[in-house]
């Protein structure tokens, strides 16, 4: 039974032989055969096809034997859905075409027909399933409403967040009435996939660590809560931010199964202060697995090591593996990992 598989039962912090092992940006581009495929198509045709967002999620199943399967698609395809146009653009990365300015920019989105406009992922997480056939879970996930506006504000990616920091500051009602509608749609889009199959939900915060704590609990947390609230214990949800270091003890009152962890924290301390029925996930820096094997595994195990006996744990990186980390790390990194025991 899948409810008895490694990652779900470390997710529901119950007891493990060692700790399960997926990584953010497994199905990517530090993979030969990820680049195979994205000579073909664009980025955004491959999440919008079904059987190639399919391909690209088992990549890492096929070829380095982890413990769950997430999902390949895009944190930004909600807010696309809420109409505002998306592109991606070779070595720069996402691009919303018409950045949100004045609040007539917000009303301008629309909540859609989310099993309409989104289908596409629901076909994809059933193709996936069905490939999976109870091998390993699948997580499905979607990116918290401050992320997604930062992007729609900004326009893509930014370094200093200008833009958004002023959007918050000068219109907080603006901004208010913006993560609303993206927190709308995204219980409706997290919601779907679980319908459609997914085992587990991860929420991904990418830019927090862009907002001092009050700004964080404003404009952040408490739409998380509304999300989490409004998703129920269907399946384990996942809560991960840039900035968990910091914000985890403010991210458990949201009641997420897991809170996932950037490098920054001493994960073993970290754990004291989060209740015992969350688990942890994390929290190898990436950076790591550039370096030689030998510093890879012992940085693992003192990972390990530091975790024994504290409650439920899945491994994962500080955030998503770099386009250019070497595959064969990787590799043996999953490795080194399955020999471990608690």
């Amino acid at each position: 039974m899948i409810q008895d598989s490694l990652f779900l039962r470390a997710a529901l912090s119950k007891p493990t032989e060692r700790p399960p092992v997926w990584m953010m940006r497994q199905a990517g581009r530090f993979m030969k055969e990820y680049w195979a495929i994205k000579e073909k198509y664009t980025f955004m045709e491959m999440v919008k096809t079904p059987e190639i967002a399919a391909d690209v999620t088992m990549l890492p199943v096929d070829l380095l034997g982890i413990d769950a399967a997430i999902m390949f698609c895009d944190i930004l395809v909600t807010g696309e859905a809420l109409g505002s146009e998306l592109n991606f653009h070779a070595g720069i990365g996402p691009k919303f075409t018409q950045p949100i300015r004045i609040l007539a920019d917000i009303q301008k989105l629309e909540i859609p027909d989310t099993q309409k406009k989104l289908s596409y992922v629901k076909d994809m997480i059933q193709i996936v399933q069905s490939r999976l056939n109870g091998k390993i879970p699948l997580i499905g996930f979607a990116g918290a409403p401050f992320t997604v506006l930062s992007y729609l504000v900004e326009g893509g990616s930014s370094k200093d967040f200008k833009e958004t920091k002023l959007f918050l500051f000068n219109h907080p009602d603006w901004a208010h009435e913006l993560l609303r509608k993206i927190t709308v749609i995204t219980i409706e889009y997290l919601t779907m996939q679980i319908e459609a199959g997914v085992d587990a939900l991860q929420l991904f915060d990418s830019w927090a660590m862009a907002l001092s704590w009050d700004d964080y609990a404003e404009f952040s947390h408490r739409y998380i809560v509304e999300i989490i609230q409004g998703i129920g214990n269907k399946v384990p949800i996942i809560s991960f931010c840039k900035g968990s270091s910091v914000f985890a003890p403010k991210m458990a009152e949201a009641g997420p199964q897991v809170i996932s962890v950037d490098w920054n924290a001493n994960l073993s301390e970290l754990r004291k202060s989060i209740p015992n029925h969350i688990a942890l996930q994390g929290n190898l820096d990436p950076s790591i697995l550039y370096a030689d094997k030998k510093v890879i595994k012992d940085r693992i195990y003192r990972l390990f090591d530091s975790m024994k006996g504290k409650g439920g744990y899945i491994f994962n990186l500080g955030h998503g593996i770099m386009p250019d980390i070497p595959f064969e790390n990787v590799k043996f990194a999953v490795e080194t990992i399955k020999e471990y025991s608690w």
